[in-house]
């Protein structure tokens, strides 16, 4: 998930997984009506769902947006042609039943659910398919600049007119279950993309009627369209209720759902930006789970009764080395401050529980994993004898580090930037703390043109879309930026050319090979694979935590 904007395989996934799926086995086996809000036995259960959100939505249409709490409340009203197996990154069908592509790999046809209907009551088909696809490679303007239509724009690579180009082709539908999709350039990693709440089904009578393209204002002052804001329309289990700006979005179960109904009536979405306050009304019981526990609360809502459950790592927590400065344009420097930090005790002191140590810039659930790249040990003296040789013993670095925020993939970057300064400082480093304010100041700081002589190494992270290695490593290593100031036209043309291989199974072995090459020139340390916790009360059954956020509430009940 875009970090502008704003996840290995292992004991902690698998139990996170075996204890929802089992918490919604026990569900079913227990309601006499889903339709009721009763269970046998006569045990009433809540008909409302109510989950805390750190933020509003930015909006309500996810072809718009990057955010993950707009992809959260995206995810229960919107679905797309592909979805994700519950707990895990594999593929399964979602508004299409099948899918084929072609043996170039510019071609898929997708087999379409028949009598799904969108919550205004038209029909989703092949033509709403194409209406979508065309909808986003006509889209001009403020519309293609990449803070707003940032999925798009990075997936597909350019629009029909004004950023022109790109690799969408054209979309026909034969027949009302069939969308062909065609494409200008193979994109192995296409059906994965789908899975994305950016490239969600969404009603083309609704976009017309509500003037859903009508972006106005400007790219750091936007005003969206009254769709956007005021009825967005899906095929999901929930359907738009309201918005209160800065309290809570509301949902209603979409009685004409095509699959499982919802087993609540109602879904609330409450906005408290405060991690502390999200936990202390949870043990007052006036909201029902929330995302991203701190790791000083685990314990004490553990104590009180409190459910949590980690969500599987699929993300990149990594210190970035700024080659702007001279000095870490000589490999040994950045070997050296590799060899300093030790990733465990980062991980011990500052990660929840079921967060791995990284040896590279994606999680091992990814295809194209190398486990047999280059490992740097923690080693505070072979540190200091590389600095040495490079004639860097009294190396100086200005460290950045945002404060006031809690991401998935760097829960608490104050703790772990003081464990990283004094490790950096064991080897003879000397430390120059510059902190930042999340949005936008440090963002603009680790990103932006202007940031680069204000910070020598950073923190920051990245949570996986989907299962696809160019959405790890062609984020952060496909061209030159200005967050890791480096130029290495070898790296950027393997990039290039993995990403349009036909097939998955021919990308594996170029990724792994690329892998290999990240790791051999240590742009950055990657840290950890964090485990995001989330927190329910007693009595929530079937709520499935995703390695992609990809979590839909119909499952979810609520015993008082």
């Amino acid at each position: 998930m875009r970090f502008t904007r704003s996840l290995r395989r292992g004991v902690a996934a698998i139990a996170a997984v075996a204890l929802a799926g089992s918490l919604a086995a026990c569900a079913q086996s227990e309601r006499e009506d889903p339709g009721t809000g009763t269970s046998s036995g006569a045990v009433e259960t809540k008909d409302t769902f109510v989950f805390a959100a750190s933020s509003d939505p930015v909006m309500l249409d996810p072809a718009m947006a990057s955010d993950g709490e707009t992809f959260r409340v995206a995810r229960q009203m919107f679905e797309g042609l592909v979805s994700t197996k519950p707990g895990t990154v594999e593929l399964m069908p979602g508004l299409a039943e099948s899918w084929e592509p072609s043996e170039d790999g510019k071609t898929y046809t997708f087999k379409l659910r028949s009598g799904v209907k969108f919550h205004d009551g038209t029909d989703f088909n092949g033509e709403a398919v194409c209406a979508n696809f065309d909808r986003w490679y006509n889209w001009t303007g403020l519309n293609q600049n990449e803070n707003i239509t940032y999925y798009y724009g990075k997936l597909f690579k350019g629009f029909k007119t004004g950023k022109t180009g790109g690799i969408y082709e054209s979309c026909e539908a034969p027949d009302p279950q069939t969308a062909t999709i065609k494409l200008n350039a193979p994109f192995a990693g296409f059906v994965q993309a789908m899975t994305l709440s950016s490239f969600a089904m969404q009603s083309p009578a609704a976009i017309e009627k509500f003037d859903g393209n009508n972006t106005t204002g400007t790219v750091d002052d936007t005003r969206f369209s009254e769709y956007a804001t005021a009825h967005p329309t899906g095929t999901g289990p929930f359907v738009f209720d309201s918005w209160e700006r800065g309290e809570q979005v509301r949902l209603k179960r979409f009685d004409g759902y095509w699959g499982d109904k919802a087993k609540v009536s109602q879904v609330v979405i409450r906005t408290i930006s405060d991690g502390k306050a999200r936990a202390q009304e949870l043990e007052a019981g006036t909201i029902d789970g929330y995302d991203l526990v701190a790791p000083a609360d685990l314990a004490p809502l553990k104590e009180k009764g409190m459910q949590l459950l980690n969500r599987p790592p699929f993300n990149i927590l990594y210190l970035a080395f700024n080659q702007k400065n001279k000095a870490f344009q000589d490999v040994r420097v950045r070997q050296a401050l590799t060899h300093a930090i030790d990733r465990q005790a980062v991980v011990n002191s500052t990660l929840p529980e079921g967060s791995q140590v990284a040896k590279e810039f994606i999680p091992d659930l990814v295809t194209g994993y190398n486990d047999g790249v280059t490992e740097y040990p923690y080693d505070p003296e072979k540190a200091k004898q590389l600095l040495k040789e490079a004639g860097q013993e009294n190396l100086e670095l200005k460290f950045a580090y945002p404060t006031g925020v809690s991401r998935p993939y760097m829960p608490t970057p104050e703790d772990t930037f003081q464990v990283i300064k004094t490790q950096l400082e064991k080897v003879g480093i000397k430390v120059t703390p510059v902190a930042a304010k999340w949005s936008p100041d440090y963002l603009d700081m680790v990103q932006g043109e202007n940031g680069t002589d204000k910070r020598d190494i950073h923190l920051l992270g990245w949570n996986g879309d989907y299962d696809d290695t160019d959405n790890f490593l062609g984020v952060f290593f496909a061209a030159k930026s200005n967050e890791w100031g480096f130029d290495n036209p070898e790296l950027f043309k393997a990039l290039k050319e993995a990403r349009e291989l036909p097939t998955v199974e021919e990308q594996k072995p170029a990724y792994e090979k690329i892998n290999a090459m990240i790791a051999d020139y240590a742009p950055g340390v990657p840290i950890a694979h964090p485990a995001p916790t989330l927190g329910f009360g007693a009595g929530v059954e079937g709520y499935v935590p995703s390695p992609v956020q990809d979590e839909v509430w119909n499952t979810v009940t609520i015993k008082p």
